[in-house]
């Protein structure tokens, strides 16, 4: 008989960026009032789940959304690099309105190829360690349930690729909103599906695409 074992990937709250710019890997991002609301739902929202493992990546803004499940069930918390947000070379630029990067000329060759992209972490190599990071949670949480804290673009990589879709997208068309909770579920080692939820809510279409 094989053990079903369940990975959640919940997506961090929102974060204090009155700047709109994107953040990235950058420190110093915290979430913001509204951010640490999102962040008690989420936990609220795993209440009775079997939940056995907890992970973050080594951003403030994921270890924060992780807190009060962690203060709920007592578990441990881990740090896995492999979830960190993706690579951009626009990091630490603004973006909101239009303004910054796409309007100066100069950054407009980092924008040639969306396939790759051009501008960031390939999508090959941002699977590639978050799926290696999705299995060793399976293992460790093996006929349990693991959650693992990480950002929009990887997580939705994750899914465009075990859903079996091309990497190539409109980031205004990413299932991920703030908080929210993409579960992976096996039967042993075999994916048996990705399911989705928002216990947060929705988040609004204008928010900056990958924060």
């Amino acid at each position: 008989m094989s053990e079903v074992t369940t990975v959640h990937l919940l997506r961090h709250g929102e974060v204090h960026n009155p700047d709109g710019i994107l953040y990235g890997r950058l420190p110093g991002f915290r979430l913001s009032t509204a951010g640490e609301g999102m962040a008690r739902r989420a936990a609220a929202w795993f209440s009775g789940h079997d939940v056995v493992h907890l992970v973050c990546s080594p951003l403030e803004r994921t270890r924060q959304t992780l807190q009060p499940l962690a203060d709920a069930t007592g578990l441990e918390v881990h740090v896995d690099e492999r979830i960190i947000e993706a690579g951009n070379a626009f990091e630490g630029m603004a973006v909101a309105g239009g303004a910054g990067v796409f309007r100066a000329p100069r950054n407009w060759w980092k924008l040639r190829n969306p396939f790759a992209p051009s501008w960031g972490e390939p999508y090959v190599e941002i699977a590639a360690r978050m799926l290696a990071a999705v299995e060793a949670a399976r293992d460790a949480a093996r006929g349990h349930e693991a959650v693992l804290v990480s950002h929009q673009l990887p997580i939705w990589t994750t899914r465009l690729h075990l859903e079996g879709r091309r990497y190539l997208h409109d980031p205004r068309r990413r299932e991920c909103a703030l908080a929210s909770v993409t579960s992976i579920t096996y039967d042993g080692d075999r994916l048996r599906g990705v399911s989705y939820a928002e216990p947060a809510g929705a988040t609004d279409p204008d928010a900056v695409p990958g924060a």
